[in-house]
């Protein structure tokens, strides 16, 4: 039996869809007949060879993924076969079939659809484990999220109202703010035309900051923060790296952390699992709504890809198999 799948075997060359045999599960693995994939600003580095965790070559793209459990590798017995899941595999997740590890397979909740299940675990993991585990976000703090139409910035203002905060959202242009308003955010801030700084420092400054972003908004928001600020850099969409001056740290007591959500699997395995398994409840419960806000057919997932490229996507961006 054969299948396809997005295969990258050269960096100096786009991805191609092929065919290859259905793989069997190794010991402590499992099969998924995938039904969604959700695609990552990730996977654009990982086409370039610039992502940190870059698979070696020839490798199929895809970092998550949701659908059914088809096979069990030996001595898993765990989710049966059968089994809707939700699984973050790093790779291989653009294909008709994947194996991944038994531990990393989620239950997806009746009322969630795979689309939204292939959506959530990065998007939603990376802003839980950000807000709630790095920043400490208390209830009645003020939030400002950078990129906040993003497929992870959406996300932020989502899961910062189900916290308690008070969200202050930043994008660009009326319907990405639209987004973000629906999301939840209180208060919205166009990035194209509005002056970040003094519209935050007007509403009473950021006690967080979840940036996506990077450049001239972190440098904005960095200015806009209240004393004993957390500022959380979560990637640089913008292409720039911001430089962050020491002794302005100083002068407010601020602190800027780094949040790597896959990093996690390697010295805190728990802490990210936990997270996602909150947020399945919270899903479960209706205090959060995961979905693909575009979605496109296997045969056109470099399309997917695109639009995350250029910076057009509102939301998260899933692969449909």
């Amino acid at each position: 039996m054969t299948m396809r799948a997005l295969r990258l075997t050269s960096h100096d060359a786009p991805p191609v869809l092929t065919k290859h045999p259905v793989p069997a599960p190794a010991p402590g693995q499992i099969r998924v007949r995938i039904h969604a994939c959700g695609l990552n600003f990730a996977d654009l580095l990982m086409i370039k060879g610039s992502y940190q965790d870059t698979p070696a070559l020839p490798f199929t793209l895809g970092m998550e993924v949701a659908g059914i459990v088809d096979a069990l590798g030996p001595g898993v017995e765990r989710p049966a076969i059968g089994a809707r899941v939700a699984v973050y595999g790093g790779q291989g997740g653009l294909a008709e079939y994947g194996c991944f590890d038994a531990d990393r397979a989620l239950p997806l909740p009746d009322g969630l659809t795979f689309e939204a299940g292939a959506a959530f675990q990065i998007a939603y993991g990376t802003s839980h484990l950000a807000l709630a585990h790095r920043a400490r976000l208390l209830p009645g703090e003020t939030l400002l999220v950078l990129g906040a139409a993003g497929g992870v910035g959406l996300t932020a203002v989502e899961i910062g109202k189900t916290m308690g905060a008070r969200v202050i959202a930043c994008a660009r242009g009326k319907a990405k703010l639209e987004a973000a308003r629906i999301a939840g955010a209180d208060h919205l801030i166009d990035a194209e035309t509005d002056d970040i700084r003094s519209m935050t420092k007007d509403l009473g400054g950021a006690d967080v900051v979840y940036d996506p972003v990077g450049g001239d908004q972190f440098t904005a928001a960095f200015r806009a923060c209240r004393p004993e600020a957390r500022i959380l850099s979560i990637g640089f969409a913008s292409g720039e790296v911001p430089q962050i001056p020491a002794n302005h740290l100083l002068v407010k007591n601020l602190t800027v952390m780094g949040l790597y959500w896959g990093g996690y699997l390697s010295f805190a395995p728990n802490a990210l699992t936990g997270s996602l398994r909150t947020l399945l409840d919270w899903a479960a419960d209706g205090r959060i709504a995961p979905r693909a806000h575009h979605t496109y057919p296997f045969e056109r997932a470099m399309e997917g890809m695109d639009l995350l490229r250029t910076r057009r996507s509102t939301g998260k961006v899933v692969v449909t198999m």
